[in-house]
């Protein structure tokens, strides 16, 4: 019997390992190329991984709901169209010697800002005479070429350990090469690194006891994500929200002004693309709030672009897509882009170019709006917007008491590089565009 073993494919920038969802073939099944065949899911996306030949499956390795590592096989395909061959045990990963197969299908569900939510930084190294040294390098998502990372695989180097230096943060062969050589004067990376996804303080586990009752769910996939990402940034960062009134009235009449010309062009017209420009036009007087704090190098990353992170509730969980270069954007264009964003997650089928690489987030309650709230900071970021529902309410013009439409903003920002008084000016620069809307048309790239 010819055989063909089919290994779990690379199927992302960092992903090491994915959870089967749900296996859409049978052990004895013929199969024709491209048919689907599992649904795995890893910390970024769900895929639907096709097959790679037309064949027999002969066996599938790993159960649903089962976690199995990038390059391990996965499905092993009777070539000759013979009989499928006994199950077996599912065996340990082999060693990968070149590029293996890649993922196809649509992107059903991913993670906000991905490698913005990286895994907790590993627990600093003590050295032999017990002090610690520095943090090592760790990144959950590295960029690096198919050669680079088979180099890594090849010298044994973790390459989420690499520190990077080619352009965009990409891991380059030398910095391989560097680190291999480092761990041999030193010891072996797994020695000197402590493993990924270690938490975020070092405390003990509390352990729940529950009943017949209960229902215990495992957490995976991108509820993990969120969780890991949450922690980190609550426990890293040091949170301060400033919250204030908004009057929305200028911006609700501009809004219905424009909105039958929107509808022409296709676009549903909300208050967001609006606050998105002025986010944007409050970022370029004050740069320090477009930047995210390198803890590798001790540096604050103050961003060219602005890239805003519109932070979105799905039924996998909040996912943040995000609108590239917006200070080039017309209000119409933020739009567009943030209603195919939000039809995308809503669907599941956000691309991964639309993920990762926010430098700003703005979230919003909508129609739950609240009183106010304080936003969590999409760590590595340094501010947060948080816009909550527009109401009537009582306020005072020209000394009189009238009905006026008043939005509440929350926002968080970390207080390790944002002193209060530049946190509050920032937001007082978001309110008066917001208040004198007509102004925003004058930020126009």
């Amino acid at each position: 019997m010819s055989t063909y073993e089919f290994k779990l494919p690379d199927i992302g920038e960092g992903v090491t390992e994915g959870e089967i969802v749900k296996w859409l073939v049978a052990q004895g099944d013929a199969v024709e190329e491209d048919q689907p065949m599992v649904e795995v899911m890893t910390d970024k996306a769900t895929v639907t991984i096709t097959a790679p030949k037309t064949g027999t499956i002969a066996e599938l390795r790993g159960q649903v709901g089962q976690t199995v590592p990038v390059h391990s096989v996965l499905v092993v395909f009777d070539l000759t169209g013979g009989a499928a061959a006994p199950a077996a045990a599912p065996t340990a990963a082999k060693k990968d010697d070149g590029p293996a197969a890649t993922a196809v299908g649509d992107i059903r569900e991913t993670l906000p800002g991905m490698g913005l939510m990286a895994k907790p930084a590993p627990a600093p190294v003590k050295a032999a005479n017990g002090h610690a040294t520095a943090t090592p390098y760790f990144s959950d998502r590295p960029l690096a070429t198919p050669a680079t990372r088979k180099l890594a695989r090849d010298l044994g180097v973790d390459l989420r350990t690499v520190p990077p230096t080619g352009t965009m943060g990409r891991v380059t062969n030398d910095d391989v090469r560097r680190l291999s050589s480092d761990a041999g004067q030193q010891g072996s990376p797994q020695q000197a690194h402590a493993p990924a996804g270690a938490p975020v303080a070092a405390r003990p586990a509390t352990a729940v006891t529950s009943s017949a009752v209960d229902q215990r769910v495992p957490l995976r996939g991108v509820r993990k994500r969120i969780f890991d990402g949450m922690s980190r940034s609550k426990h890293t960062a040091a949170h301060f929200t400033f919250v204030e009134e908004c009057d929305a009235s200028a911006l609700m009449a501009l809004r219905d002004r424009l909105k039958p010309a929107a509808e022409k062009a296709g676009v549903k017209l909300t208050f967001l693309p609006f606050i998105t420009k002025a986010v944007v036009a409050a970022l370029k007087k004050h740069p320090n709030l477009n930047s995210a704090f390198d803890e590798t190098t001790s540096e604050i990353v103050v961003r060219g672009g602005k890239h805003i992170g519109i932070a979105t509730s799905t039924e996998a969980g909040l996912i943040v897509p995000v609108v590239r270069d917006a200070e080039q954007k017309s209000i119409l264009d933020i739009a567009r882009d943030i209603q195919r964003l939000g039809e995308d997650a809503k669907t599941g089928k956000v691309r991964p170019e639309d993920l990762g690489g926010s430098t700003f987030t703005i979230t919003s309650l909508g129609a739950q709006g609240g009183l106010f709230a304080t936003p969590i900071l999409n760590f590595p970021e340094v501010g947060i917007l948080g816009v909550h529902r527009i109401k009537e309410r009582p306020v005072v013009k020209n000394g009189q008491i009238v009905i006026g439409h008043v939005m509440l903003l929350s926002l968080s920002f970390d207080h390790r590089i944002i002193d209060g008084h530049i946190g509050a000016a920032f937001a007082y620069e978001i309110i008066n565009f917001l208040e004198d809307p007509d102004r925003l048309f004058l930020e126009m790239a």
